[in-house]
């Protein structure tokens, strides 16, 4: 496994750390983030948000690990799903911001990004 001074494991999270902001609040439309919680229609500003988190992974991918690309699909997906069981579990539990457990599922599928970013990190370090 080859050694990467901290520094670049630094600026790289950080990379995805903003890239993540950026995907899924500045470039989150309102018709992604209201149409991808219903509980019909779901699917098309599910994926249209997800690819949003995918182009950027891409992104970052071609400039730091060329070859891993195809790891902008497996964000995608990850993100996905954590977003679409979020909802799901949301709607059937009642959970809404009123209610501190919506914030605590919040802060969850936050932290499953978030680890997901520290993987996608670890990935394009590998090479």
């Amino acid at each position: 496994m080859p050694l990467v001074p901290v520094w670049t494991m630094a600026v790289l999270a950080a990379t995805m750390i903003v890239k993540h902001y950026v995907a899924d609040f500045v470039l989150q439309t309102d018709w992604m983030a209201r149409g991808k919680e219903r509980a019909t229609g779901w699917f098309p500003p599910l994926a249209a948000h997800a690819g949003c988190h995918a182009a950027a992974t891409l992104g970052v991918a071609l400039v730091v690990a060329p070859p891993l690309w195809w790891l902008a699909l497996v964000d995608g997906a990850i993100h996905f799903s954590v977003d679409r069981t979020k909802s799901v579990v949301a709607r059937r539990t009642g959970w809404t911001p009123l209610n501190v457990r919506f914030w605590w599922l919040l802060g969850f599928d936050q932290m499953l990004h978030g680890l997901t970013d520290i993987g996608l990190v670890t990935a394009f370090l590998s090479l």
